[in-house]
């Protein structure tokens, strides 16, 4: 059973039971410098409409007067490094390690902590050491009260047809429940995704991977993800890299919370 800590924090996330969204700013971790996010701390100061924001331990000094008003959007820290997400170099194994404790990611202003399961490895050592490290979180994250994000996200997941990923996406989220994840973020499956959230006994944000040719392309496979059950999305180059990151935003936020139609929230907003 949740902690009071980690139910209100939640409740904050899903506030009035409306779907999440969030936008993730912490892709220097893996890929370097990218459009949209040479200045993390002006990139995030765009996006402060959020529900919440993904980043990493190094950029919450430089980002946090974004979180210190009222009604800002909820801090949510990264807390290990795998692998695999260094999609650059074409890794293609995932090992996983702590890059910070749940207790210093609270110190860093964190409301939300976040920590990545990939599963299917070449080497069964790899799931095993994964399986561990992400354990240890939910054991930290119980006892201080704090919300967890578990990310399920496959080696290749990036460069992968969204079909091509149902069997593990769907086997990793309800592993990942299982062991303790609160809220899971993962890949939109594409027809199958709706296997994926009834299975799963926690809420699923989609993931926005890859930036789409068309801004509303990302509005459409929000909506479609919402539609298959997800309670949110988690985008990020789709956001960060806009024409008009706020915009966007804002748009995205009609989609997603309201249910409006893509086509005509795109119309309205002037989005391609």
């Amino acid at each position: 059973m949740p902690t009071t800590g980690e139910s209100v924090r939640l409740a904050r996330l899903f506030s009035d039971g409306q779907n999440a969204v969030v936008v993730a700013i912490d892709h220097g971790l893996y890929m370097g410098p990218l459009p949209g996010l040479i200045d993390p701390a002006q990139a995030v100061r765009r996006i402060g409409g959020a529900d919440a924001v993904l980043l990493t331990s190094g950029l919450a000094e430089s980002c946090k007067g974004v979180f210190s008003r009222r009604g800002a959007p909820a801090m949510i820290l990264r807390l290990n490094w795998a692998s695999n997400y260094v999609s650059i170099w074409k890794y293609t194994h995932s090992h996983s390690v702590r890059m910070l404790s749940v207790d210093e990611a609270i110190a860093q202003g964190a409301d939300i902590v976040l920590a990545s399961l990939t599963l299917r490895n070449p080497d069964e050592a790899e799931d095993t050491g994964n399986v561990e490290t992400f354990s240890s979180y939910v054991a930290e994250k119980r006892l201080l009260g704090v919300p967890l994000v578990g990310e399920v996200f496959p080696t290749g997941g990036d460069d992968a047809k969204p079909e091509d990923l149902q069997d593990v996406v769907m086997v990793g989220c309800r592993m990942i429940a299982e062991l303790g994840a609160d809220v899971i973020k993962t890949f939109y499956t594409g027809a199958g995704f709706e296997k994926v959230t009834t299975n799963t006994p926690v809420p699923i944000l989609a993931l926005g991977a890859k930036k789409t040719p068309r801004e509303i392309d990302a509005l459409k496979l929000a909506a479609s993800a919402v539609g298959a059950g997800a309670k949110g999305v988690v985008f990020g180059r789709n956001v960060v890299q806009a024409k008009d990151p706020e915009k966007f935003l804002d748009a995205l936020k009609e989609v997603v919370k309201v249910g409006s139609s893509p086509d005509k929230v795109a119309a309205r907003f002037g989005l391609s």
